[in-house]
């Protein structure tokens, strides 16, 4: 087939496929042929570029980074609606409108919550979407956009200028993951879908956004150049006949079915894919909207009646201590079960120890219970009245219920943690910080292989990959597969490391891959530091007293000295290598800022280093020179604020030579 025929036709049927997926939820092709049919489009748009289509399905991964989000006046405001919070508030509204509108009928549709977005189309083809912002300007964030599978990139039979608004939204499920990946990874968890959907559309870099899975729902017609409608309901469904994902509704005229629809909207929210905060009430006729207008602040044909948190008592039969695969404990209350915003709640968040001792929260205690952000179930209060006798305060383990190392309170701030170098809730995440780039350095390990070899019990500590055999590694791959064999040449390489790699790998807190190197010049062996105690350490450049707390306290641990033990029996080199004989830069600190094109930013701080200099990351009066690439931004402005000796990248490269 010619090349041109078939782009045309792999994107069509792709689109297709998409369209059925992610709107219709109605999938009709394999996941495996969907993947193939992908990247033979690939393939062709590779080898002739000039063929992808506006809407090829390829554009979906996300494209070049950002420096910064253009503002974008909205042809039409996207303006905000009246909160109501009872049946009698929005009574009083439909009897305003009944007085100027005969025979009223409206709109019920369900109050997603997440960030209200404007998308533009000319000519079929989608060309910018833009956030609310205030109403009248928002943020250009198309590119992020794109990576949303249920917008439509082309329209077929549309007007020549089309534009309409939805709500981006995270669903459920996705934010459930996300939040798991984020607590492995260490770090901090979105509140809510909401959180998490603004968060991702607004990130510079569309590729992050486009592993979010983010999805929308159409429920405004904004603008439609050549067309006229006679109510809402007909643009919602002339949206839906060009393949937007729109929001269900439902259609009343009585004030007894708007509220019956309410109440129901909000018992089947459990059901629903994403989160919402309440319902709206649009009036349906759109000449009848035209003669009420708008306040000064919001349209007065439409009220967005808010749910009230659902707060329910229940009994708290049980606290079960989670740990995680930093090591954090997470204290779980276990509780009997009850109905909260459309979906059975049996067990809340407890955060940690402080949460608990501020609220005086007892196993046996009555407790009121809400799902926090509509999605995650936390206990409000204690019903003291309710007190069985002998509820007695919970205080969370001193050691680790999962491999019974001490636990200790984080020094920032209000977390338990395992100190257990070999605990198995920390397995997989130990070994991946293991074997990365600024680590052992060990290419292969994906998060799959480890998980497979955790699962058949090869290993239990990041000291066991110097123990795998080529038939162990062979049993996860095909049969005269080669890479079970160069992985264990990396394995076997990553022995030889200097020093400061190997206690980078250790996991130790508060010791970053900077500190490794400054330790391992410090003190020469593993031996040596291990022996250093607080007062030592501290004498150490860039070491303060916590970091030279946890090093002590992480080499005191009994699974330490054993994972200690079987590197060492493995042959894992132990001696510093990083001598440095040219001192030029001795007690001068280098900042790097902006797009160097002569080496990555991490080969020049490892030339500063070689040279007895620092690399920082800020610019303060202590810094000596500032070497500034391309796109240099504020810390060019600090230094020259500062009166600090400003290089550009050639300077920089003659110091080297």
């Amino acid at each position: 087939m010619d090349p041109k025929e078939e782009v045309i036709q792999l994107t069509k049927t792709l689109n297709e496929a998409n369209y059925r997926y992610y709107v219709l939820d109605d999938p009709d092709m394999p996941d495996f042929e969907y993947d193939r049919l992908l990247r033979r489009l690939e393939e062709l748009e590779a080898a002739h570029p000039e063929l992808a289509a506006p809407d090829s399905p390829t554009r979906r991964v996300g494209g070049m980074a950002l420096s910064q989000f253009e503002k974008v006046e909205h042809t039409v405001p996207l303006e905000s609606l009246q909160d109501v919070f009872s049946l009698e508030e929005l009574a009083e509204f439909t009897e305003r409108v009944a007085q100027a509108v005969p025979d009223p009928e409206y709109t019920v549709e369900p109050k997603v919550d997440g960030l209200s977005v404007a998308l533009e189309y000319v000519d079929g083809v989608f060309v910018r979407g833009a956030t609310r912002g205030d109403g009248r300007i928002g943020e250009d964030v198309t590119e992020n956009l794109k990576t949303v599978r249920s917008i439509p990139m082309k329209l077929e039979n549309a007007p020549r200028r089309l534009i309409v608004r939805g709500e981006v939204f995270m669903p459920k499920s996705v934010f459930e993951k996300l939040n798991e990946a984020r607590e492995a990874a260490g770090e901090p968890l979105f509140a809510n879908p909401r959180n998490a959907a603004a968060g991702s559309l607004r990130q510079l870099d569309p590729k992050i956004a486009a592993r979010r899975q983010l999805d929308i729902l159409i429920f405004n017609l904004q603008l439609c150049e050549g067309r006229e409608f006679a109510t809402h309901a007909e643009t919602l469904d002339y949206l839906r006949s060009l393949k937007f994902k729109v929001i269900p509704y439902t259609l009343c005229t009585r004030q007894r079915e708007i509220d019956a629809q309410i109440t129901a909207v909000n018992e089947n929210r459990g059901e629903l894919s994403y989160d919402i905060d309440g319902a709206v009430v649009k009036l349906n006729d759109l000449s009848a909207r035209q003669k009420l207008g708008s306040t000064a602040k919001f349209p007065r044909w439409a009220a967005a009646y808010k749910y009230p948190p659902e707060i329910k008592e229940t009994v708290l039969r049980e606290i079960v201590v989670q740990v995680g695969r930093t090591g954090v404990l997470t204290p779980k209350a276990v509780v009997n079960p009850v109905r909260l915003a459309g979906t059975t709640v049996t067990n809340a968040t407890l955060h940690n120890q402080d949460f608990i001792t501020e609220k005086d929260i007892r196993i046996g205690d009555t407790v009121r219970i809400r799902k926090a952000g509509e999605i995650i179930p936390e206990i409000l209060e204690v019903v003291p009245e309710k007190r069985p006798a002998h509820a007695v305060p919970y205080l969370l383990p001193e050691r680790c219920p999962v491999c019974g190392a001490p636990v200790e309170r984080d020094a920032d701030g209000a977390a338990l943690r395992c100190t257990g170098a070999e605990c198995p809730a920390q397995l997989s995440r130990n070994i991946a910080h293991f074997v990365s780039r600024d680590a052992m350095d060990i290419d292969g390990l994906g998060d799959a292989i480890v998980e497979q070899l955790i699962q058949q019990g090869h290993i239990q500590s990041p000291a066991d990959l110097y123990y795998l055999t080529l038939d162990q590694l062979s049993s996860l791959w095909k049969k005269g597969d080669k890479a079970p064999k160069k992985l264990l040449d990396s394995i076997e390489a990553s022995k030889k490391n200097d020093l400061s790699k190997l206690i980078y790998a250790l996991g130790i807190r508060q010791v970053g891959a900077k500190a490794g190197k400054v330790l391992a010049r410090a003190f020469g062996t593993l031996d040596a530091l291990m022996e250093a105690d607080e007062e030592r350490l501290t004498q150490v450049p860039d070491v303060g007293a916590i970091t030279a707390q946890s090093i002590v306290s992480w080499f005191r641990s009994e699974q330490s000295r054993h994972m200690i033990r079987r590197l060492r029996e493995a042959g894992v080199n132990f001696r510093c290598e990083l001598e440095i004989t040219d001192r030029r830069f001795e007690g001068k600190t280098f900042v790097l800022t902006g797009a160097l094109t002569k080496f990555t930013r991490e080969e020049a701080q490892e030339k500063i280093e070689s040279f007895g200099g620092k690399a920082s990351g800020s610019v303060s009066k202590k810094t000596s020179y500032v070497v500034a690439g391309e796109a240099a931004g504020s810390k060019l402005r600090k230094a020259n604020e500062l009166g600090i000796p400003v290089l550009n990248e050639e300077e920089f490269l003659q110091m080297l030579q």
